[in-house]
């Protein structure tokens, strides 16, 4: 099975092109260091929780919407190896220093598939 990374975002309703946009510009990046499947997603039903909720979570301020968005690499050391190209790729450093999202909240982890039907 693949690797997952996984990551939630507010990003203002405004700029939601402009994210659209960003992502788009990325995505060769990110298939260049070996991302197989990049799929982005812009909350749609995204409820109020009592306890904790994606909204609390990335500490969504008003007219936010959250993002929910996913990485599919063939294993971990092909991501392990991709996030250390990022951090060093000039193209990257210059794209995170335009992002139309407070990246200082962004969640996110990696995740190893146990069912994928």
């Amino acid at each position: 099975m693949n690797y997952v990374d996984g990551f939630v975002l507010a990003v203002p309703a405004d700029r939601k092109e402009e994210y659209r946009r960003h992502a788009a510009e990325a995505a060769p990046l990110f298939k260049e260091f070996g991302v197989l499947r990049h799929v982005e997603c812009w909350g749609d039903d995204v409820p109020e929780g009592k306890v904790t909720d994606f909204r609390m979570a990335v500490k969504a301020e008003e007219g936010e919407v959250v993002v929910f968005s996913w990485f599919e690499y063939p294993s971990k050391e092909v991501r392990d190896a991709a996030n250390a190209r990022m951090m060093e790729d000039p193209r990257m450093k210059a794209m995170g220093e335009s992002m139309p999202f407070d990246g200082r909240r962004m969640i996110y982890g990696g995740f190893v598939p146990v069912l994928d039907v």
